[in-house]
């Protein structure tokens, strides 16, 4: 979890093709575009290695097969894309450093990641002063976007270069709280959090709207991220009578803690946000029967859009599953992607001697239909797409259990 790994993939066929849909993706045009063509790097940041890697390695997949499509289809006339995926361990600290390497390589164009908002606010001023595109498909601290004083209406947004395609907290969380309450009937619960920016983050909005729905907090408790044994939670859950467990944080402590308490007794579910929505959470956890988890978006293996992803994804062999925010992933490089290509179009074919901040420009404007469904951004550079779904555990594996929107 301590080390930093570096993945550069190069893939080489560049010709011309328009705006297309993903549906075509994946569709090799005749000809050799690579004679004269300009090398450019987009940059993955995610945990490779460590707790959180099964959802950083199919966020780095993912995006590798979206630069291996595009120079297979010639997207973008006279450029070349390669990826290069650093190691941030889920900390903000190498993630900082990764930025700082990132911004220093004049090839890089654009960056996708990374998975966690604390580590995101680690290197958004880098980017921002270096004018690199960032693009997470997984953060939802709402600060990221909309500033400090989001929550009493007093919406800023700190950085122009900063994009996601994952939905924030503002809806995530809410939304979980209206199906416990509303669906789930649940009229007690405990709330808990691992102190992170994202775990806290998601535990203030559940809060909120639980509250609003006549719900009770019936106690809270921080815990560290890292640990495992979870005893004396535990034993305040047992006496608080709650009705559910709400856990802001990620799978690595949500596993272990509802096995704990299912082994105490506590026949309760357990909910959280898209950080627990894993295969590992069940892997950590084989009493997690009857949990549950929100995920940013519908369900992938739903949608249409997705279909052509998911089989190119298993025809590309990766070993890793895609998880959570593969198609997320894939549509963040593929915004990147498309703000290259508008920015080569604008300026007669070729890519300028200095395009980041061309790129950003370009990216504020992009729209275009995704694995994920209709991919832009709105003034606060949030994904316009606001459609969350609610996981339960069945027999050894998430399924939906509802789809929709917050109605807040």
């Amino acid at each position: 979890m301590r080390h930093r790994s570096a993945v550069v993939v190069s893939i080489a066929v560049i010709g011309a093709l328009s705006i297309s849909a993903c549906g075509s993706r994946g569709e090799k045009k005749s000809g050799d575009g690579n004679a004269g063509a300009t090398t450019v790097t987009i940059g993955v940041d995610a945990p490779l290695t460590g707790d959180l890697s099964a959802l950083g390695l199919g966020i780095r997949n993912s995006v590798e097969l979206a630069v291996k499509q595009a120079n297979e289809k010639n997207e973008v006339p006279g450029v070349k894309f390669e990826i290069k995926a650093l190691d941030d361990t889920a900390k903000p600290a190498p993630g900082q450093q990764n930025a700082t390497q990132l911004v220093a390589d004049k090839s890089v164009i654009g960056v996708v990641g990374p998975l966690n908002s604390s580590v995101a606010q680690s290197m958004q001023q880098i980017f921002n002063d270096a004018n690199l595109v960032q693009i997470s498909p997984a953060n939802t601290g709402v600060a990221l976007s909309q500033g400090e004083k989001w929550a009493s209406g007093t919406k800023a947004r700190p950085f122009k270069s900063y994009f996601r395609t994952a939905t924030t907290d503002a809806v995530q969380g809410p939304f979980a709280a209206q199906f416990l309450a509303k669906d789930a009937k649940k009229t007690k619960v405990f709330l808990i959090d691992d102190q992170k920016t994202y775990g806290a983050g998601l535990a203030a909005t559940f809060k909120g709207e639980f509250t609003k729905q006549g719900g009770a907090i019936v106690g809270e408790e921080h815990v560290n991220p890292d640990d495992r044994d979870f005893a004396a939670v535990v034993t305040k859950v047992k006496n608080s009578g709650a009705e559910a467990v709400y856990y802001g944080g990620e799978y690595p402590a949500a596993g272990p803690l509802s096995l704990q308490l299912k082994d105490a007794g506590v026949n309760i579910p357990l909910m959280g946000g898209d950080g627990i929505q894993s295969g590992d959470f069940i892997k950590l956890n084989p009493k997690s029967q009857g949990d549950y988890a929100t995920a940013v978006g519908l369900p992938v293996e739903a949608l249409p859009t997705a279909a052509k992803f998911i089989a190119d994804y298993k025809t590309a062999g990766y070993k890793d599953a895609y998880e959570t925010y593969g198609g997320y992933s894939y549509d963040s490089a593929w915004a990147i992607i498309e703000g290259v290509k508008a920015v080569v179009a604008a300026n007669s074919g070729k890519l300028p001697d200095s395009p980041r901040a061309k790129v950003v420009e370009a990216v504020q404007k992009i729209s275009f239909d995704g694995v994920t469904g209709k991919v832009s951004f709105d003034e606060f550079g949030d994904t316009t797409n606001k459609q969350l779904t609610v996981y339960t555990v069945k027999d050894g594996k998430w399924a939906v259990e509802k789809s929709g929107t917050f109605s807040g």
